[in-house]
């Protein structure tokens, strides 16, 4: 028997060759194939936006590890959640999963001693806008608390890529349209917003402090749709707080009725005007956020919308159309907050990380009615 050999490690793990002769310098399709297994952790994975960001992680070659509490994810089957199990049937390939909270840090610890990640991929947090005007120190102690155990483990494993998910809701009030990354951020409304600018000064700070860190932060505007198979969507638990996931349960018929917060604003119809994306489209910039982290990039941020304001109105209309049937709303007064036009300058990232948002307004709602009437009470039950 030969000596065994050991080759290169690639970073999602050690390989060996038993009994076999010198290797050659890889070819570009092996070093392409080495690369593109590095592992990724992916936090909150479990949820609407992790899931198919986990389900783009397979598709692009990646290796996601998914960690997720079940704040807002349905079980499923092999101790998976329901979400990933359908990923799963997607891809037809294992997701590696492990039920674990970002506060406990013992967990977070073996974590990265069991797994190499190449880099962090973090969602996990709380994110409905008016309970953490009720909730503020739940927010904090989750949002903040949670990712300095993260940042703190992975620097002490030698992970220093992270990609983190923000929102438009940095911005505040815009004191300008469309929004670019140069607007100023930290006017925010609520403590939801507040955890979220707090998270990028984090970052931001601790990228200026230690070069070696890199760290792209992507500031979402409003994903919606679903997975063109109508396997994996949005589930809010309870009553929808976002206007599209509570349309398509109107139009479903668990709804009555849709509240159209104020008529009054200063827009083509008078309701409020935001810039939608297909959820699809959100995933793969998270993709392309993760080859920008291999230039060695430092903290970069990044605006991932459509460029395109909808009223709730046209919204609305939009969904009709997809579905064919008839979507009841009524006019009520305007919801403390609130803001009469908010939309992305994308430009940005199209010109550094190659991205574009390739799905229109008729593709994220036939899509978002394909889940909705697959799953007309989402995850459960069906």
């Amino acid at each position: 028997m030969g000596k065994r050999l050991r080759v290169p490690e690639a970073r999602g793990g050690a390989s060996y060759l038993k009994g076999a002769a010198p290797q050659r310098e890889p070819g570009r399709a092996q070093r392409a194939a080495a690369r593109m297994a590095e592992k990724i952790l992916v936090t909150g994975g479990a949820g609407y936006i992790g899931s198919h960001c986990v389900l783009e992680l397979v598709e692009a070659g990646y290796i996601p590890v998914v960690i997720d509490n079940f704040h807002n994810a349905i079980r499923g089957g092999d101790a998976l959640p329901e979400s990933l199990q359908r990923v799963q049937e997607i891809v037809g390939k294992k997701i590696l999963f492990q039920e674990l909270d970002i506060l406990d840090e013992a967990a977070l610890r073996d974590l990265f001693q069991k797994h190499h990640f190449s880099a962090v991929m973090h969602f996990a947090g709380l994110k409905a806008v008016g309970e953490s005007v009720q909730k503020p120190l739940d927010y904090y102690k989750v949002n903040l608390t949670g990712t300095i155990r993260l940042l703190e483990t992975m620097k002490a494993h030698g992970v220093r890529d992270v990609v983190f998910s923000s929102s438009a809701t940095v911005y505040g009030d815009p004191a300008y349209l469309p929004l670019d990354e140069n607007h100023p951020v930290g006017g925010c409304t609520n403590p939801y917003g507040k955890s979220k600018y707090f998270i990028e000064e984090m970052i931001r700070d601790l990228c200026k402090a230690e070069k070696d860190w890199n760290a792209i932060l992507l500031r979402y505007f409003n994903p919606i749709g679903a997975h063109e198979s109508g396997r994996i969507g949005e589930d809010p638990q309870g009553i929808p707080n976002n206007l599209m996931p509570y349309v398509a349960q109107v139009a479903v018929g668990r709804r009555e009725y849709l509240s159209v917060f104020g008529d009054d604003y200063k827009t083509a119809d008078g309701t409020g005007v935001r810039d939608y994306i297909h959820v699809v489209d959100l995933a793969k910039g998270h993709i392309a956020a993760l080859k920008k982290l291999k230039e060695n990039c430092g903290c970069k941020i990044y605006n991932l919308g459509t460029g395109c304001g909808y009223s709730v109105l046209q919204m609305i209309k939009a969904m009709e159309k997809a579905s064919g049937r008839e979507i009841k709303y009524k006019i009520t007064a305007r919801r403390e907050g609130d803001i009469a036009a908010c939309y992305a300058d994308p430009a940005l990232a199209k010109q550094e990380l190659g991205w574009k948002a390739a799905f229109g307004l008729d593709k994220m709602c036939e899509d978002l009615w394909r889940w909705q009437v697959q799953n007309p009470t989402g995850f459960s039950n069906n």
